[in-house]
């Protein structure tokens, strides 16, 4: 007689949830990003441009981290 019970059962690829779960620290990032490019532009209006420029690349280097966690899920995952 078996006695086996199964409490729970784990199906698909658990990559996707660490994927889904490393989508957090990129939008985390962009949030404090742009908030604080917004509240830097409301505080000296006349730094607007430069601000924009580096929250531009700020933005690119943060996407850059999401991109990459999604290709190293692609390249790692059997």
């Amino acid at each position: 007689m078996d006695t086996t019970t199964t409490l729970a059962e784990l199906t698909g690829n658990i990559a996707t949830v660490g994927y889904g779960l490393g989508t957090l620290g990129p939008g985390i990032g962009l949030g404090i990003l742009i908030g604080k490019t917004v509240e830097g532009m409301a505080r000296q209006p006349e730094v607007a441009g430069q601000l924009r420029t580096t929250m531009f690349i700020g933005v690119a280097f943060v996407e850059l981290l999401a991109l990459l966690g999604i290709v190293a899920g692609f390249l790692f995952v059997a």
